[in-house]
Order: C-alpha cells, then sequence, then structure tokens
C-alpha cells in the first residue's frame, strides 16, 4: 500500500491551523493519525499510526524494531505526575515500573483516576507535563 503523504501534511497543517493536539483520518480500510505532543511542531512529535487489515503485520514488525511501550491516557482529563502537590512524583525517566504500577493519575470531573501502567519496563520519557491537559489515547509515557 503507498502512503499519500499529502494527506499527513495536511492533517499535520489542521493541527497547527486549528491548535489541535490530535486528528484523525479514514477511508475504506486506511486510518491515519496524526499527534502532537508539548505544543511544539517537530517531525520528532508527530506519530503516524497507519492501519488496515492488510498492515497488522507491518505493525507488528515495527513495534518489534522500536522495542518501546507506550502508556496512554485511558481518559480525558488533567494529568498529574504525583498523588498531591509537593509529593514524590509516581515515576521518574530510567525508572524500572511493573504491569499495574500507577504511574500517574487523570483528574475529570473532579474525579482522580490512577492511571496503572500496561507493561513492564524502565521508563524512557515522559511525555506530559504535570498539570497539562490530554486527550483520550495520548501517550502519556513511552517505555524502553
Amino acid at each position: 500500500m503507498k502512503i499519500d503523504k499529502k494527506i499527513i501534511k495536511e492533517l499535520s497543517e489542521y493541527l497547527e491551523e486549528f491548535n489541535l493536539t490530535e486528528i484523525e483520518y479514514t477511508e475504506k480500510d486506511t486510518k491515519i493519525k496524526v499527534l502532537k505532543n508539548n505544543n511544539s511542531v517537530s517531525s520528532q512529535n508527530f506519530q503516524n499510526l497507519i492501519t488496515s487489515s492488510q498492515e497488522s503485520k507491518l505493525q507488528n514488525d515495527t513495534v518489534k524494531l522500536k522495542s518501546e511501550k507506550e502508556i496512554l491516557s485511558p481518559i480525558i482529563g488533567t494529568a498529574y505526575h504525583a498523588p498531591e502537590p509537593g509529593a514524590k512524583k509516581f515515576v521518574e525517566v530510567g525508572k524500572k515500573i511493573k504491569k499495574g504500577d500507577t504511574v500517574m493519575i487523570v483528574e475529570a470531573m473532579k474525579t482522580m483516576n490512577h492511571v496503572p501502567s500496561t507493561f513492564d519496563g524502565t521508563v524512557k520519557e515522559i511525555c506530559v507535563e504535570d498539570g497539562q491537559a490530554v486527550e483520550f489515547g495520548q501517550t502519556i509515557i513511552i517505555l524502553e
């Protein structure tokens, strides 16, 4: 399958023009999702996800090559790194964590929702700032 780079470029421009954090485009069996992290635009901050029934093998190969695991926000809300202001953070870059450990809290409608790790691993990157708004499915932590 050939990917139309014009679509990805156009979606990226829409992110800037309308100050969005993510945008998704679907046509038949092709789905393109473009995300922007940390309010800066660069090629490293965009994740282009292309999925279809014929591309599942390609996707699995990509995951194996990256050997990185992403923890996603389960809800829309405000992300917090610690249980309360001034308290010790749940995770730091370089810390080893286990599946089920709380990595962050996402507040939604005045309810503090603990976000558990979905994998074992070492924290490579924390993708959101303390107090930053997050979207459903947004990458909040990357593990190696």
